[in-house]
């Protein structure tokens, strides 16, 4: 399995056989890559892509998963001719600055996965999005599975039932929480059940997906938090922020609080927008060592603008105890982005 960004070490994005390639496999494929390279420009992701691709080769393998890295038309995990299956999961806005600024114009970019004769799994998308992947799709002869129409992944009576033209399933919820999660579940039984391959149950009950609403147990944030519930997410987009803000109505009736930090390339205000009330106020930080972050400053006007109460800190202890403040019996979730999860991951996990 092939997916970015990693949170706490670059292994994270090169997997073998389930379990993170090895530091001298992973230093092996990386120098070969640069001297085959020669010093000719190459991105960051271009020349990792290539060496996760050096290190596949030569591991045996059933299938290789690829998550793209930013949108798919020119993306460099796009390579391969005859992949066996393709996957859309939902289009929102972000990344405008390189994929556009309309999700029309996203999706275009998203689409440009699809190939002749090769499925592709589609999750439900607006009419703006779907008549774009659709379009692709009859023009370049690519077979398409669509929720609703194709598939169908919805809850019933605590239980997850699932079903497409092979028959019904009734399975475990996902042990990912959030109703969103059972979309991207049906998403994923719906490849398996293309490919003949899985099993279903597994499937929804063994994924792992750090920083994805995660509660924290162990680290001196989770001391420092007491018996206050301490959860990680690092979705950075309005689509996530609601996501979210569902997820969290779902659990448990308590005073919730954010602490927060943004990148500069994301829509801070949209995000927390999304939020809705789902949080009390938020403690806002930067991210430490990312030069593209929001000031603590920054992110505070952006939750206050979109009508949050919200506060500057100058780190996440600070931040977390201002969050704790006032006796909160309840839960703090600390949210905004991939880079802020993979560094209270890395140093206070």
């Amino acid at each position: 399995a092939y997916t970015s960004p990693h949170l706490a070490r670059f292994h994270e994005r090169i997997r073998i056989s389930g379990a993170l390639i090895e530091e001298p496999a992973l230093a092996d494929v990386l120098a070969e890559c640069e001297e085959v390279n020669g010093g000719a420009p190459i991105t960051y992701f271009e020349i990792t892509t290539a060496a996760a691709f050096l290190a596949f080769s030569r591991a045996q393998a059933d299938y290789t998963l690829l998550e793209v890295g930013l949108g798919g038309r020119v993306d460099a995990t796009n390579v391969i001719d005859a992949p066996a299956l393709c996957v859309i999961t939902p289009i929102s806005l972000d990344h405008q600055a390189f994929l556009g600024d309309t999700v029309a114009e996203i999706a275009a970019e998203k689409a440009g996965i699809l190939k002749r004769d090769v499925t592709c799994v589609v999750t439900e998308q607006t009419d703006a999005a779907m008549a774009v992947i659709e379009a692709r799709a009859n023009a370049v002869g690519a077979p398409l599975l669509i929720q609703n129409r194709d598939w169908q992944a919805w809850e019933e009576r605590g239980r997850l039932v699932y079903q497409d033209a092979f028959g019904l399933g009734d399975l475990p919820l996902p042990n990912l929480i959030g109703a969103h999660q059972i979309t991207n579940a049906g998403a994923a039984l719906c490849s398996l059940r293309q490919l003949g391959r899985g099993n279903m149950d597994a499937a929804v009950t063994q994924a792992h997906w750090p920083a994805r609403l995660q509660r924290l147990r162990e680290g001196p944030l989770v001391d420092q938090a007491g018996t206050v519930e301490l959860w990680l997410d690092g979705g950075h987009n309005p689509a996530a922020a609601k996501a979210l803000a569902e997820a969290l109505g779902r659990l448990p009736a308590r005073p919730t609080r954010m602490v927060a930090g943004l990148l500069k390339t994301k829509d801070a205000r949209g995000y927390f927008s999304g939020l809705g009330a789902a949080v009390e106020r938020v403690e806002a930080v930067s991210i430490p060592g990312e030069s593209a972050t929001f000031t603590a400053q920054e992110t505070t006007d952006a939750a206050r603008a979109a009508g949050l109460r919200a506060a500057p800190h100058a780190g996440l202890e600070e931040a977390l105890a201002a969050a704790l403040a006032d006796g909160l019996a309840g839960r703090v979730i600390i949210a905004g982005s991939l880079y802020l999860a993979g560094a209270v991951l890395r140093d206070h996990g």
